[in-house]
């Protein structure tokens, strides 16, 4: 398996994990108003499938965050450039033009990875409070109809 979907797969199952312990599961509902335990599996149930369709968030399902990869760097400008600055402080120091375009070629290489890292980041933790907040949305949907059937909610919300 490749290293980058075997990453992808590792990931998609921390976040179905977090979603699971996020959402319904880590929610205490008391039946206050004296329901049957029967009783109140049939209004828990109703109310997950309820905040379902409110909100779109099946903790049962949660959405698979594909991780975004940084670009690899073929035939890049930024190695192009690289090079050119490097020759031309090669020719103007006096030294090897074509080693100071080499080093050049590899430094513009390694910027512009960096910079593909950080967009990859930056994306994959955007993607992450998406799922985050519509899980979060979920939760309150289904506190607010347990409540509206007379359970008092404990346990994080």
């Amino acid at each position: 398996m490749k290293p980058r979907i075997r990453a992808s797969l590792v990931v998609a199952l921390v976040v179905g994990e977090l979603a699971m312990a996020g959402s319904a599961g880590a929610q205490y509902a008391y039946p206050a108003k004296g329901q049957s335990q029967a009783q109140q599996q049939k209004d828990e149930t109703a109310c997950s499938h309820w905040a379902t369709q409110q909100t779109g968030f099946d903790p049962m399902h949660p959405p698979v965050v594909a991780q975004a990869s940084a670009a690899p760097v073929t035939g890049s400008g930024a190695r192009v450039k690289g090079a050119a600055v490097g020759a031309g402080i090669g020719a103007i120091s006096g030294g090897d033009a074509g080693d100071a375009a080499v080093a050049g070629a590899v430094a513009g290489g390694v910027m512009r990875r960096s910079k593909n890292r950080r967009a990859a980041r930056a994306q994959n933790e955007a993607a992450e409070q998406q799922v985050a907040a519509t899980q979060a949305g979920f939760d309150q949907a289904r506190a607010a109809c347990l409540t509206g059937r007379g359970y008092t909610l404990g346990g994080p919300r």
